[in-house]
């Protein structure tokens, strides 16, 4: 007979306002039989795409488009550009010596970053399985599939030996190709308008690339040889956000290529990069909210993505910023009238 087990209950919490939090997780979701965390709220399309318009909900969301992952990945960018970036006159011939600076850079912040969400929810599991969707903890469950039989170092080593190469081969030809004057450069003193503009495209930019490759890879034979590999990873956690097929790490990263068609900066295009590079991390952190403090906590925003890997064929976008899911008929709003309509 099979067996379903129940989540343990929540521990380490050692205060009451952790206990208080423990209690609360109740009043924004509720586990099933089978240990899933589910939260109450429906995902709901990016207010922009509402007819007839509605400007209030717009301008109650545009502090969401924003904080916290937008505005961070803006301001990264731009101290990567200043502190890290070589001189353009270095950055017009390819060397060994600047290259293998920006590898070993982007190698120690992913790690940072990666590591940064991994340790507290993961390896010290300081909020145990408080608003986390699986309450299975991937380190637990040894699968052959995985190098090494286990979750964590399997995406960890995908994701430094391919994933972080890869995204940093692309940012060398991007610098490259813009200090020799190859593509268009705007700048923000001589066009701030289509600068301003270009900045706030990013995220748009990203889901509508992220949907479009994400839905190629979902062809059967794709999917066999390339994708499968990240969607072993059904119970994902942060180092699961990279952990891909090579190619697949090619065509995800590729969306910097848009910066080549349309006029474009490199503190942009570097923002674009950071955008996938670091924001693929929120999408797989496995949890809904993360607690920040005994009584205070912040939204992911993962579930959209958590469903993904829960169900494989519904919402192959990022975020839902660009409403193809919807338009195509593969949204997912975490419902149970949705969960019928995939089982019928």
């Amino acid at each position: 007979f099979l067996m379903i087990r129940r989540p343990p209950r929540s521990t380490h919490c050692t205060s009451s306002a952790a206990s208080d939090v423990y209690k609360r997780q109740k009043d924004f979701g509720s586990r099933d039989n089978r240990g899933n965390w589910a939260p109450h709220k429906l995902l709901e399309p990016a207010p922009i795409w509402l007819f007839p318009p509605k400007p209030k909900k717009i301008l109650a969301w545009i502090p969401a488009f924003f904080f916290p992952y937008n505005i961070l990945f803006m301001i990264s960018s731009l101290i990567y550009w200043f502190l890290a970036i070589p001189p353009i006159e270095t950055m017009a011939v390819l060397s060994w010596d600047w290259i293998i600076k920006i590898l070993v850079i982007n190698m120690v912040l992913a790690f940072i970053w990666y590591q940064g969400w991994e340790i507290p929810l993961y390896v010290k599991r300081k909020q145990s399985t408080r608003f986390k969707y699986n309450y299975q903890f991937p380190q637990d469950l040894k699968k052959k599939f995985f190098w090494f039989r286990n979750q964590t170092l399997d995406n960890m080593a995908r994701s430094m030996l391919f994933g972080v190469p890869i995204w940093s081969f692309l940012q060398v030809l991007m610098l490259w190709t813009f200090s020799n004057g190859y593509i268009p450069w705007i700048s923000f003193f001589e066009n701030s308008f289509w600068f301003i503009f270009m900045v706030l495209m990013v995220p748009i930019i990203h889901d509508f690339h992220f949907y479009c490759i994400h839905r190629l890879i979902h062809i059967p034979f794709l999917y066999k040889w390339v994708h499968s590999v990240h969607h072993k990873s059904v119970n994902p956690s942060p180092w699961s956000s990279l952990s891909m097929h090579p190619i697949e790490h090619f065509l995800y990263f590729s969306t910097v290529f848009w910066h080549f068609i349309i006029p474009s900066n490199p503190i942009i295009a570097l923002y674009q990069l950071h955008f996938a590079g670091f924001g693929a991390v929120p999408g797989h952190v496995g949890f809904d909210k993360v607690e920040i403090s005994e009584n205070k906590t912040f939204d992911t925003h993962a579930y959209m993505h958590y469903l993904h890997h829960k169900y494989f064929n519904v919402n192959y976008g990022g975020d839902g910023l660009v409403p193809f899911d919807r338009v195509f008929g593969t949204y997912h709003d975490g419902s149970k009238d949705y969960d019928s309509k995939l089982k019928s």
